[in-house]
């Protein structure tokens, strides 16, 4: 029985307990903290917020040798076909490999300047690669050989003839047509770029340039170059340095290296080149730049060219006809830090190597004794991390299969598929409801007839 003092409440209703000011205030207090915290923790999580190192995982990056690809954009793992046309398979096409008679030889070719043999080299890598398909109708990008630059300077074809055969080759060829170019590869290596081919504008605009320059625009009016669409190359390095095992020329231990910088190159009338010959006839202890000879009984060999390269701590690289230079990849097989002394030099594979770790850029307008000064001013540790990065990444620069961990070959294959796309759209190729492809007189695309009408 309740007390007497106690207060009957209606049958159902709850005991509401006193609240005091106080109370008001702790629950307030309570309800803003737990919001606070939650709101920290999870802006803790948000990747967003972090350094791009902190928050990429192994999901994010896609290993190549010592190299990370991003996966954003590339893709988790090579699913590239590439269509190789066959030197028989279209009228034309050998003129463009072995020249009007068909006397020049690959071997020939490969004996002949830098440019040349990575025409050769890339097209005999490419035959070879697991990538390659015999489908054309499964294929994602089709592979153009040539090799006109070494063609044209043995004389198995003219200017006039280069820019006939290109457009006869081409207008044989429907799926070029049918994505106006869009997923057509040319290698075009030598220092003339595709300007080799006279009319490349009018019909190669769209398709995809492997090239190691990026600018050439010094002696024309445009270049043949857009970062959209075509990717730099690594310049092809003799092969006694650059594959496996031991190289021809050893690099040396700093303390031993004579010079504090060399340049071995011609002058050619370059402005940027006379400037450093000037600076080393200033400062000769300093500063080699010899008077190279590349033909006649003095011709400096390419082993003794190796050999003055790796006398210095660092490798000058001026730029000649265009804008880059072979040397700057060759001084990473010496261990010799590259100096980039070309402003519209272009390099390969900048979406996985920072070039700021692992060489030097200084403005061409700057040549200089500031310069060398510059240069005393790094001590041999700083050097020797520069030279240990660059050693990781110079496997990209050697053309080796695609199969290898790390190669040229493989890092061009991960750009390459960067550039596959899902739809080509041209000016000249229609679609119906069916999903069929037809050209202007809507006759179906497998019915399409030789010569294909170019643009």
């Amino acid at each position: 029985m309740a007390s007497t003092g106690s207060k009957l409440r209606p049958l159902g209703a709850h005991h509401q307990p006193n609240c005091t000011r106080t109370h008001q205030i702790g629950c307030l207090f309570l309800v803003f903290t737990t919001f606070f915290l939650t709101r920290l923790f999870d802006h803790s999580f948000t990747p967003c917020d972090l350094p791009v190192e902190q928050v990429r995982t192994s999901q994010d990056l896609v290993q190549v040798g010592p190299q990370s690809w991003p996966v954003r954009g590339y893709g988790s793992q090579l699913f590239l076909k590439i269509y190789v046309y066959d030197v028989e398979e279209i009228d034309g096409l050998k003129a463009l490999l072995y020249g009007r008679d068909g006397k020049i030889t690959e071997d020939a070719c490969l004996k002949g300047q830098w440019g040349t043999q990575l025409k050769v080299k890339i097209h005999k890598l490419l035959k070879k690669s697991r990538y390659r398909t015999r489908k054309k109708e499964e294929a994602d990008l089709f592979f153009v050989p040539s090799y006109v630059k070494c063609v044209r300077m043995m004389g198995g074809l003219n200017d006039k003839e280069i820019n006939q055969t290109y457009v006869k080759v081409i207008s044989q060829m429907p799926y070029f047509r049918l994505s106006g170019g869009r997923n057509h590869i040319f290698v075009f290596p030598s220092g003339a770029g595709a300007h080799l081919f006279k009319s490349w504008a009018t019909y190669i605009n769209r398709s995809i340039i492997l090239t190691p320059e990026g600018d050439r625009t010094d002696k024309r009016d445009t270049s043949a170059f857009n970062t959209w669409k075509d990717i730099i190359i690594p310049g092809n390095v003799d092969d006694g340095m650059s594959k496996a095992g031991a190289p021809v020329v050893q690099p040396l231990p700093l303390s031993k290296r004579k010079y504090l910088a060399n340049y071995l190159g011609r002058a050619q009338g370059k402005s940027d080149r006379l400037k450093l010959i000037a600076v080393a006839t200033q400062f000769p202890n300093k500063l080699e730049c010899p008077d190279l000879k590349f033909s006649g009984p003095d011709k400096l060999g390419r082993k003794e060219y190796f050999e003055h390269l790796r006398n210095a701590k660092f490798c000058l690289a001026p730029r000649g006809e265009s804008s880059w230079t072979l040397r700057f990849y060759e001084s990473y097989f010496v261990e010799c830090v590259p100096v980039i002394l070309s402003d519209q030099a272009e390099l390969p594979f900048q979406n996985v190597i920072d070039y700021s770790q692992i060489s030097i850029k200084w403005p061409s307008s700057r040549i200089g004794p500031q310069l060398l000064q510059y240069l005393e001013s790094i001590s041999d540790e700083d050097i020797e991390a520069i030279i240990a990065r660059g050693r990781q990444v110079r496997c990209l620069w050697v053309y080796a299969s695609d199969s290898a961990p790390c190669s040229a070959m493989r890092g061009i294959m991960w750009e390459l598929q960067r550039k596959v796309r899902q739809f080509h759209q041209s000016a000249e190729t229609f679609w119906l409801h069916n999903g069929s492809f037809v050209n202007r007189n809507l006759v179906e695309f497998s019915k399409w007839e030789l010569p294909v009408p170019l643009p």
